[in-house]
């Protein structure tokens, strides 16, 4: 049996930090640290009466994310717990994929994701990115304004998932519509996580009857011989994970990178890569700013916090951000990777790169076709998407000199 640090447990079960107030979302700094006055592992609402442990320090974060023999992804005994209409349910509900499995099966599913990305060349990916681009700066450049979460970030991921999983762009607005109402975890929670399980058993049928050149047509034909369902939640679980972090960890960067003229004028001269928005946004306002749920297999002491069984034990990886930048004064190497977004484990983001070509391609062309995008609000002024799992703006509105993707002297 793990044993881990002793320290006194100073949260009350009477007094949970409630992670799904409007509040959380205008500043979530004060609740961290709420949080983390507990101890290196407090006591939260991700909604109402659905109480968890939240992970806020980085040595028990790693003790959590290595300890396959005391922790478990499975949520079902929990789900027996929960209100069949809770709020949070899209984002935790049990499904056969990499994110809720355990051991042998874990490792298979996560083999046919890694196997299948790794078909996805870098260059064939950066040309799906930059004809996505194309295609918004030639609905929104001419107008001369635009809101960079609404009408580029997160209809950009739709239409470079959408390809790369072998839908037309006509079905990426469906796409798009249906994670934004299960990330947020309010009432519309529900009707998008059904939502999105409709464009997923539809994709699957299709793929299923003819393959093509993508994702889910991989996966079918893999050797791990997945059955169809056990693709349809792999697909949907990847479409998710990739899509709205994604986006949000673009519009957070831009949302960082227009803030500071001074900033935004060494990246789009090129003397300072757009690599470093990215990573920045990963210290300090990471997209999944709460996740990596695990569940204690029986009653355990974890860094001083008596765990319950069938409780959810959520990583704040926003909090851990925040703890590093109060402890770093706000400074660090361009190159400082310790930030733990990617998680860290066996269940470690398997598509880092992938991710991180998309975000850094999609600002870098952006920036290329509208080189003097204005912020039209300062960032304090800014508002956020409620939910308890995400860091995500509402919108992010800006205006430039209108321009055309057909006139010379674009990117090529």
């Amino acid at each position: 049996m793990t044993t881990y640090p002793a320290a006194q447990q100073t949260f009350s079960r009477s007094a949970p930090v409630r992670l799904w107030e409007d509040g959380f979302a205008l500043d979530p700094y004060r609740y961290y640290e709420d949080l983390r006055a507990q101890g290196p592992v407090g006591w939260a609402e991700l909604a109402p009466g659905v109480p968890a442990y939240v992970v806020t320090d980085r040595r028990a974060a790693l003790d959590l994310l290595h300890d396959t023999e005391t922790f478990s992804h499975d949520p079902r005994p929990w789900e027996t717990t929960v209100a069949d209409d809770s709020p949070v349910l899209g984002m935790m509900r049990w499904r056969p994929n990499t994110l809720f499995a355990d051991g042998a099966d874990h490792v298979r599913y996560r083999t046919t994701l890694i196997d299948t990305f790794d078909r996805v060349e870098p260059h064939d990916l950066r040309a799906r990115v930059h004809r996505s681009v194309r295609l918004l700066v030639g609905r929104i450049g001419p107008k001369g304004e635009a809101d960079l979460v609404g009408d580029f970030a997160r209809p950009l991921m739709a239409l470079v998932f959408n390809n790369l999983f072998g839908l037309p762009d006509s079905q990426s607005d469906r796409l798009n519509a249906a994670l934004g109402k299960m990330m947020e975890g309010g009432a519309e929670a529900a009707e998008g996580e059904a939502e999105f399980g409709g464009y997923v058993l539809e994709l699957i049928a299709a793929k299923a009857e003819r393959r093509g050149e993508d994702l889910p047509s991989w996966l079918l034909d893999h050797p791990a011989g997945l059955t169809p369902e056990e693709v349809t939640w792999q697909v949907f679980l990847t479409l998710g994970a990739g899509h709205e972090p994604t986006a949000n960890l673009v519009s957070n960067a831009l949302s960082r990178i227009l803030g500071n003229p001074s900033y935004y004028s060494t990246l789009t001269s090129g003397a300072r890569p757009v690599m470093d928005a990215v990573v920045e946004v990963l210290h300090h306002e990471t997209p999944l700013a709460n996740y990596g749920i695990h569940y204690a297999r029986r009653p355990v002491t974890f860094h001083g916090a008596w765990i319950r069984a069938a409780v959810p034990v959520v990583i704040s990886y926003g909090a851990l951000a925040h703890a590093a930048e109060q402890d770093h004064g706000g400074h660090r190497h361009p190159g400082d990777a310790s930030h733990l977004s990617w998680s860290a484990g066996p269940h470690a983001c398997p598509v880092k790169q992938h991710t991180l070509l998309i975000a850094t391609e999609a600002i870098e062309r952006l920036t290329q076709w509208l080189p003097d995008l204005e912020p039209v609000l300062p960032r304090e002024r800014l508002t956020w998407r409620p939910g308890p799992f995400h860091r995500s703006l509402t919108s992010l509105p800006v205006r430039f000199s209108p321009r055309s993707p057909d006139l010379p002297g674009g990117p090529s």
